[in-house]
Parts: C-alpha cells; sequence; structure tokens
C-alpha cells in the first residue's frame, strides 16, 4: 500500500463501503501517525461504530470491542480470574495433595499450599477482557470503546489510567506492557458529559447527519436497485422527519433499512409510509407525530 495520508484512508474506506469526508480522514490519518485516540461523538446511528469496523477490515487491523454500560467495572474490561477452572484445579489436586502430605509438619504443609499461589494466579487462569487483550496483542490492532457516556465516571477515571500509559499492573504476574499501541476509538451520544481530561486526551471528531449528498450515495452503494426518483424522494423525506421535534431522529442506518422496507411493499403509497414509520422511528409519540403530517411528504 502507498504510504498513508488522508487521501488513501478516503479511497481505502470508499473500497469497504465506507464514506468520510476530508476533515474525518484528516483526524483518522492523525490519531494513527501521532499514536492518539479519536474521541467520536454524534447521534445515535450516523456510523461511528461502523467506521472503526470499516478501518478495522480496510487497513487489516484487529479488531476489539468493549461495549460501555451502566455498572461496567474492571473485571468486564481488563481481565479476571477463572473462578470455576481454578476450582476444578483444586479438586484435582486434592487427592494428590493428601498423599503428598501424609509425613508432612503443618508448617510444611503451610508453605507447600503457599506455593501454588503462582500456579493458581497465572495467566493459565486469566480472562483477558478487551482492555487487556488490546494491550498484549502483537499485531496491529483497532480497540472500539463504544458508547463510553453509557458508563460511570469512576469507570472513565480508570480508562484514562490505562489508557494513559497503555499497561497493566497485575499484582499475582507483574506489570504487562506492550510497545505496540492500538488505534482507539471512542463513541459517544452525548447521553453524559465527558470529563475534560478524556477530550484533552484524544482527538476529537463530530459526526453528524450526512449531507443530501453523502447520504444519496450511501443509500445507492447499500441498495442499487433503489431507482433515482425513489431515493431523491426518501432523502427529502427523512431530511423533513429530521427537522421535526422528535425525541430520535433517524440516522442513516434507520434511512436504510427504511429505503429497504419500501421497496419490498413495492413504493411510496400513503398506506406504505403510515405502515413503516417505526422502521425509522422508535418511540410512539414520534411515530404519531410523523403520522400526522404524512400528507407533507407528497
Amino acid at each position: 500500500m502507498k504510504e498513508l495520508s488522508s487521501k488513501i484512508i478516503m479511497e481505502e474506506l470508499n473500497k469497504v463501503d465506507y464514506f468520510v469526508n476530508t476533515q474525518t480522514a484528516t483526524i483518522i490519518f492523525l490519531a494513527i501517525k501521532l499514536k492518539r485516540p479519536i474521541l467520536i461523538e454524534g447521534p445515535a446511528g450516523v456510523g461511528k461504530t461502523s467506521i472503526a469496523k470499516a478501518l478495522s477490515k480496510a487497513f487489516n487491523y484487529e479488531f476489539l470491542k468493549l461495549q460501555c454500560y451502566e455498572g461496567i467495572d474492571e473485571s468486564k474490561a481488563l481481565y479476571d480470574w477463572e473462578y470455576s477452572k481454578q476450582l476444578l484445579y483444586t479438586q484435582v489436586l486434592k487427592e494428590k495433595l493428601n498423599e503428598n502430605f501424609k509425613d508432612k509438619t503443618i508448617h510444611q504443609m503451610i508453605e507447600a499450599i503457599n506455593n501454588l499461589d503462582s500456579l493458581f494466579f497465572s495467566e493459565n487462569f486469566l480472562i483477558e477482557r478487551p482492555l487487556l487483550k488490546a494491550i498484549k496483542n502483537k499485531e496491529k490492532t483497532l480497540l472500539l470503546i463504544d458508547e463510553i457516556d453509557k458508563s460511570e465516571p469512576e469507570f472513565e477515571a480508570f480508562l484514562l489510567e490505562i489508557l494513559s500509559e497503555f499497561e497493566v499492573t497485575i499484582p499475582e504476574i507483574g506489570t504487562i506492557k506492550n510497545n505496540q499501541i492500538p488505534l482507539i476509538i471512542l463513541t459517544s451520544n452525548g447521553e453524559r458529559t465527558l470529563s475534560d481530561a478524556l477530550r484533552r486526551r484524544a482527538l476529537f471528531l463530530y459526526i453528524d447527519y450526512p449531507n443530501k449528498e453523502l447520504e444519496t450515495k450511501i443509500i445507492k452503494r447499500n441498495i442499487p436497485e433503489l431507482n433515482e426518483l425513489n431515493l431523491n424522494k426518501i432523502i427529502e423525506i427523512i431530511a423533513k422527519i429530521r427537522n421535526y421535534p422528535l425525541k430520535k431522529a433517524p440516522g442513516t442506518s434507520e434511512a436504510i433499512e427504511w429505503a429497504k422496507s419500501l421497496l419490498f411493499m413495492g413504493g411510496f403509497s400513503k398506506k406504505n409510509l403510515e405502515s413503516t414509520i417505526s422502521i425509522i422511528s422508535k418511540y410512539p409519540t414520534d411515530i404519531e407525530y410523523i403520522k400526522a403530517r404524512i400528507e407533507d411528504f407528497f
């Protein structure tokens, strides 16, 4: 492949059916060169998660994903011990230990058991979560930390500590560090305000709903059998709906699904539009609001 540039990034993403503008390609290029994370914010459904998957496919990164949610903690993100395996190992050794302890003093037995700690708390019993996998991986890796805004501020602080040095100390094993720094993408739908500390450590990218030209290209690539007349009509209607005061405006992914649904149902009609509104809107109040304005689309 040619030397990496913003133009090359745009071209390679285009090959895997993901379209970006020059600004987005430039931020990705700089993140790779500077070895900095990218924080991507924007409405749900505009392709924040998809851009990570597309990058991993286009540039042969191994893809790892950490899905954030309320209550996520270190054991779900970094590592945990496989206690069931340790218990099974204990049962297997029990009989053998009983045989060896027949002629031992209590002090000798305690010392022998203590020496087993290094066996029970070793990498053989370690469950690697996405963060630890990314730290240890020797191959080119893309780590997606998806919807960081759904986690608590405490987890965000823990994450910053790990990502700043990109190493982890496991008391029973030692410090694990890797010179291969992954490309890290964090996404946020803006459900809570992220800390200034996180913003300082990452390059920032805001992805909004695509303009008419870009959305036309995206839908056409996904549904090549859709004719120009229907395609233009869908783009026009989606743009109108996004201007309504809805709880959740439809993203590009919903627009694609809606276009496919209308295609399967035979095209545009008032009946088809009314019966498929739930494809682009998932809230009853939004559905009723759109249905009440169906006449605006004809």
